[in-house]
């Protein structure tokens, strides 16, 4: 992919990123419409043949901010992915009860009966695992919360309750759908099921659930990661190579975005709305002030280590072909370039 682009793609999920909030501000638009290019998002294009790439890394143009179960599977798969960049965005991570069910801390799951999605279905072998994302998702964030109390997966009873998705509706209805088991909780088949964020809140209300544990509240983000914590930003090797300006001008329009929802938290949960597919009140459950304040990637040693974890938790649970080195999956440079030049962007005039 050698010669000049025309539209530079990226995609994200229905959660608080940076780039979700340059593209709602038009900055996005602003910095290559100069140049031509035009900046779409699969988004906005669902149900057309593209869409399909939220899940790989095969179209050579694409910027990726979402969930890590799809980014690290794809790499396992052989995706020519790079990882330039990490964010931790606590984002309502929780497990759901009954009203009255005495489960208020980590500890009282022991002896209960506690939701597992089951494997997806899709015509496209290779993305089972990676796309199951509500199986790894509820493995992840229950291990977490019977670590923390001193607990194991043998302290607790597993039910598979199937992972269905839901065809029509709107997008808020078909995304508090990724939590199969509520329907199970309510009908009394599981004592607990695990969900993450502000659509899953709004759920639990209008279903009259009660949130028994917060898994945010947990004090070492150890016991927190999950499929966003931490949240890769994937590129095509591709992209790197040929346009490694684009991707960091790309960067640094992101990490501008992040300074601004420092300063403006109205204005970003406004737009997160849209983003999450959530209500006014589900998204400010979800997500506090100091979490929206700190959305800018980095590749700190903490974050590289958490995702590690990440990537370890996956193939040991049967949610990857491989495992692979993640210190070559990492490249530094995009991100580097991009904090300096947001640096000399800020400095005064001489």
């Amino acid at each position: 992919m050698t010669d000049a682009i025309d539209t530079l793609w990226f995609t994200r999920c229905p959660v608080p990123t940076a780039t979700g909030l340059a593209y709602k501000l038009g900055w996005l638009d602003q910095e290559f419409a100069p140049d031509g290019i035009k900046v779409a998002t699969l988004q906005d294009n669902r149900g057309s043949a593209l869409s399909r790439h939220h899940y790989d890394h095969e179209l050579p143009t694409l910027i990726r901010e979402g969930g890590n179960l799809l980014a690290i599977a794809a790499r396992a798969q052989g995706a020519p992915s790079r990882l330039i960049g990490l964010t931790w965005i606590d984002e309502a991570q929780a497990i759901l009860v009954r009203p009255g069910s005495g489960i208020r801390t980590p500890a009282d799951l022991k002896g209960r009966r506690v939701a597992l999605p089951g494997w997806v279905e899709r015509p496209d072998a290779a993305h089972v695992r990676g796309s199951s994302i509500a199986r790894g998702m509820s493995l992840h964030g229950i291990k977490g919360a019977l670590a923390y109390a001193g607990l194991t997966f043998d302290d607790v009873r597993f039910v598979e309750v199937g992972a269905r998705a839901v065809s029509g509706g709107d997008e808020r209805t078909q995304l508090q759908s990724l939590w199969a088991g509520l329907t199970d909780l309510v009908e009394d088949r599981v004592d607990a099921v695990y969900v993450k964020g502000a659509s899953a809140i709004d759920a639990a209300q209008r279903l009259g659930l009660e949130l028994g544990i917060d898994l945010d509240a947990l004090p070492e983000r150890r016991w927190r990661v999950n499929n966003g914590t931490p949240r890769p930003i994937t590129v095509h090797q591709d992209l790197l190579d040929n346009h490694f300006d684009l991707v960091v001008r790309f960067l640094e329009r992101t990490l501008a975005a992040a300074d601004w929802s420092q300063t403006n938290q109205a204005e970003v949960r406004t737009l997160l709305q849209g983003e999450t597919r959530a209500g006014p009140e589900g998204v400010a459950r979800a997500y506090s002030d100091a979490t929206l304040a700190d959305l800018h990637p980095d590749l700190s040693d903490e974050r590289l280590a958490l995702f590690e974890q990440q990537k370890t938790f996956m193939f040991l649970h049967n949610l990857l072909d491989r495992d692979f080195a993640l210190d070559e999956w990492v490249d530094r440079r995009p991100l580097e370039a991009a904090q300096a030049r947001l640096r000399e962007r800020a400095d005064p005039v001489a």
